[in-house]
């Protein structure tokens, strides 16, 4: 079964990574980005060792983002990033195709456990399984 895995991130979070604290991201120190990469570059590692990894990126900050929607004439509306009105985006993701909902599950657990600077809270990691093409999950 398919599974995107996906970890969530706000303008401030991103913000923070770059030196830039807010009330609820303390600021990244260089060392502390370097350790959540590491992490990071070991789970997708690991995952392509275990055959499990399809795909796995991490996403730019929202203010570089671009929503596109249906005007009420039918032509589109483009509204470039940031969104104050969105209080978290997806900041990256791993597609993995895994034996059970189980198996996955080990997999965002881990991906919890990312280091960060003191007082990070992190959302959750959010599990979805993929549709296949017969429209069955």
């Amino acid at each position: 079964m398919k599974y995107l895995v996906m970890v969530q991130g706000s303008q401030a979070d991103y913000d923070a990574m770059a030196g830039k604290p807010s009330e609820h991201s303390p600021a990244w120190s260089e060392q502390e980005l370097q350790a959540m990469f590491a992490f990071m570059t070991e789970v997708s590692n690991d995952l392509a060792e275990s055959g499990e990894l399809i795909d796995a990126q991490g996403l730019t900050e929202p203010a570089r983002a671009r929503f596109v929607s249906a005007g009420e004439d039918g032509r589109p509306v483009i509204t470039d990033g940031p969104y104050g009105e969105t209080k978290e985006v997806l900041a990256g993701y791993w597609l993995v195709d895994c034996e059970s909902l189980e198996r996955v599950t080990e997999i965002a657990a881990r991906i919890t456990r990312c280091p960060g600077p003191e007082g990070l809270v992190e959302p959750p990691v959010v599990i979805r399984p993929v549709q296949d093409a017969g429209g069955a999950c």
